[in-house]
């Protein structure tokens, strides 16, 4: 006496739940693997091509009607730029705000800025810098 197959017949009834299971899994991992392959493409591009501009506030000194700032501002050579600095009064109120450009080749730009206020600030706070 031979026992009887339990496995279906080939094509008789369609795909089977694990063909089915594997064929998803085989998609989803074809949809991680292209966003992952994008966002590691998207770092590198921003790496390599972007051009960058940082720079720090070392100290400043205020008085009755200016802010001079000593700005460290580093930036690629040959990159024009500017960074936004601006000044606040002791009741947290935006007294002076400048735009300060920066160009040439120097990799490294250290110098002092006047920030021009409306009343005493009391500080000098560092917004941002841009390439352009």
């Amino acid at each position: 006496m031979s026992t009887a197959s339990t496995r279906l017949p080939e094509g008789r009834y369609g795909r089977s739940s694990d063909e089915r299971a594997d064929r998803k899994l085989r998609v989803a991992a074809v949809v991680l693997g292209t966003l992952l392959l994008a966002l590691v493409g998207y770092f590198a591009y921003d790496k390599v091509f972007e051009t960058r501009i940082s720079a720090q506030v070392i100290t400043f000194v205020a008085s009755d009607n200016a802010v001079k700032v000593h700005l460290e501002v580093h930036k690629d050579s040959g990159t024009d730029g500017y960074c936004t600095l601006r000044s606040q009064a002791a009741d947290g109120s935006e007294v002076g705000r400048a735009d300060f450009r920066f160009t040439g080749s120097a990799t490294r730009i250290d110098e002092v800025v006047t920030l021009r206020t409306t009343a005493k600030g009391s500080t000098a706070e560092l917004l941002g810098c841009h390439t352009g």
